[in-house]
């Protein structure tokens, strides 16, 4: 008996270690937990997806769209007769027996979401895993993110491409009004014959609208195959367009790298002096213009840029100071310019004054 009770703890045991008595308490919330795998606001909720529907875990998608539409025509809002007891797999009939249905079709007929269902039934334990899985799926995006932004860019690049065009054409109009360009443009057409055909007369006899404007459209494409229109308004280029932009980012990336390594190797680490395009590239660079803008200068501007070394910072600063005053001169000449300071001087803001009118 003595040794019965001291392999029980004895009977102070209890009391020299009350936990004992505890323990039972506190294992059983553990223990009860996994029990109930439905929980309210999950899926169905505390109901099943396959009794809301009538049909077994072994049911096809066939079977599972059969059962939904039977139980549709039958809660449907519109066609729904109440009836004392009514209702899928017992519920109540309301107007949550149609919602109650259609979430459980909802749930069972897409493989993934009934796998996960499937999988909340056999391990209900995993408690917060089922929360995330099903709210994963609920809250993420229906469409594909990637035919978002390709979509998007397309459009993006289609409205740039007919932009550019426009304003393409419109610096063509102007240039066709400019009398520089256009006395060019009329020689050349004259010397190729191009007006005179314009003016035949033939079995189609025109109107003379109809050869003023094709006279006009003559001249404007003359000025188009002479002319390099650069800038804002060149002819505007498919590569340029964004969705190529983006295609070609990654060989733009890699061609840059290659390009600085070599920039790196040639002048800082074996000194080798610029070149022309090395200059003019600096010099871009201190001047703070894009390639486009660079490229619309005239090319006696780039060879006053060489000529005076301006790659060299010293030499730029200079040259940059001198604009400065040039612009300072030119706007103390100016006749607005000089309205506008007196206007500052006596009636700009900061000044009070009581007008008599």
């Amino acid at each position: 008996m003595a040794a019965r009770l001291a392999l029980r703890g004895g009977p102070g045991a209890a009391g020299q270690r009350p936990w004992l008595l505890l323990a039972p308490l506190l294992l059983v919330p553990l223990l009860a937990r996994p029990a109930e795998a439905l929980v309210e606001g999950l899926y169905c909720g505390t109901r099943d997806c396959y009794e809301v529907l009538g049909v077994s875990r072994s049911a096809s998608k066939a079977e599972i769209a059969r059962a939904y539409r039977q139980l549709a025509r039958r809660y449907h809002p519109d066609r729904y007769r109440p009836e004392p007891g009514d209702g899928p797999g017992g519920a109540p009939p309301s107007a949550e027996a149609f919602l109650l249905v259609a979430t459980a079709y909802e749930t069972l007929k897409d493989e993934e979401t009934r796998k996960d269902y499937d999988y909340m039934l056999d391990h209900p334990e995993e408690y917060y895993s089922h929360y995330y899985h099903y709210y994963s799926r609920r809250l993420a995006p229906k469409v594909d993110v990637r035919v978002v932004i390709l979509v998007s860019v397309c459009a993006i690049s289609m409205f740039q491409y007919f932009s550019w065009w426009n304003s393409y054409n419109k610096a063509i109009s102007y240039l066709a009004t400019v009398p520089k360009y256009r006395i060019q443009a009329t020689e050349i057409a004259k010397e190729q014959g191009l007006l005179r055909k314009a003016k035949e007369k033939g079995k189609n006899k025109k109107s003379k609208e109809e050869i003023r404007d094709e006279e006009e459209n003559i001249i404007k494409n003359i000025i188009k195959s002479k002319i390099d229109i650069k800038g804002g308004y060149q002819k505007p280029q498919v590569r340029d367009l964004l969705l190529f932009q983006v295609i070609l980012a990654p060989v733009h990336l890699c061609s840059y790298i290659a390009w600085y390594c070599r920039w790196i190797y040639n002048f800082n680490i074996k000194g080798k002096e610029y070149g022309e395009e090395e200059r003019l590239y600096i010099i871009r660079k201190s001047m703070k213009m894009s390639q486009s803008q660079f490229d619309s200068l005239e090319d006696h501007q780039k060879e006053m840029f060489l000529k005076r070394e301006l790659w060299i910072k010293e030499n730029y600063e200079v040259y940059k100071q001198e604009q400065e005053e040039e612009l300072k001169k030119k706007l103390a000449n100016d006749p607005r310019w000089k309205r506008y300071r007196r206007w500052m001087k006596n009636e700009g803001p900061g000044r009070l004054t009581f007008v008599d009118d």
